[in-house]
């Protein structure tokens, strides 16, 4: 089923550069940077604050972990499998001057405790976000908001719909509010 969602991203997305054709069996989603009008209108839709502990799930170059320092001066967690991308986003921390407020934890997002975060971001297909909702649900304390782009969380209800043009394309994003998503 996921290697099929997969396979769809990629056909509907032919011209994707090839690192987003890159992923492994662990993988819950390609990499596809989200352009930075949908981090900010994420981060923004989030209501990110400097008190907030951000959390982005699959966090490739670090771009969403980088915003939420330098624009809202919140602490921020990125979580990549990629071995490459976790250098990559560890060399822009360091060139963005934001190493005390920001840090990169290689590995597997399911893998990993998510109870510090205030706010969690994810770019991941609808199926991948299904493998992560027990993990939310699991860790996220009320009022911890989840933050997603493109795809819902099957069983919840949004507490904010962001509809967003970027040219001819046009994107959603979900915000959640644990406590509130039944």
């Amino acid at each position: 089923m996921r290697a099929l969602a997969i396979a769809l991203v990629l056909t509907a997305f032919p011209k994707l550069p090839a690192v987003a054709q890159q992923f492994n069996a662990e993988s819950l989603a390609p990499y596809i940077p989200t352009p930075q009008i949908l981090v900010l209108t994420m981060l923004q839709a989030a209501d990110v604050k400097p008190s907030d502990m951000v959390y982005d799930l699959g966090s490739g170059d670090g771009r969403i972990v980088i915003t939420a320092a330098k624009v809202f001066g919140a602490h921020a967690v990125g979580v990549e499998l990629r071995p490459d991308l976790c250098r990559e986003a560890q060399q822009r921390i360091r060139t963005e001057g934001v190493e005390g407020r920001v840090r990169i934890i290689p590995g597997n997002f399911l893998r990993v405790d998510l109870s510090p975060a205030t706010v969690v971001t994810m770019y991941l297909l609808t199926s991948s976000n299904e493998r992560l909702r027990p993990n939310l649900e699991k860790y996220l304390r009320p009022g911890a908001r989840v933050v997603s782009n493109d795809y819902p969380i099957k069983g919840w209800r949004e507490s904010r719909l962001r509809i967003v043009k970027t040219g001819a394309a046009e994107h959603k994003i979900y915000v959640y509010e644990m406590g509130h998503t039944k």
